[in-house]
């Protein structure tokens, strides 16, 4: 859980910026999606797999290598 006090002299803009950050560098938001929904684990390896393949095919066009 994400925990910021005012400071001295902050203005409230500043705290939600650093509120947002501690946020984001804690994870928090994408395991609450990634939890979202229940997954069967052979539906994970099967999103896995398909993920895996779509990063070799992007790479692949990158480098220009077929």
């Amino acid at each position: 859980m994400a925990n910021v006090t005012l400071k001295p002299n902050e203005s409230q803009e500043s705290l939600l910026r650093r509120f947002r950050k501690k946020v984001t560098n804690s994870g928090v938001l994408s395991t609450v999606r990634r939890k979202r929904w229940h997954i069967s684990k052979s539906e994970l390896r099967r999103i896995e797999k398909k993920k895996a393949i779509r990063r070799a095919r992007r790479r692949q066009r990158k480098t220009g290598v077929r």
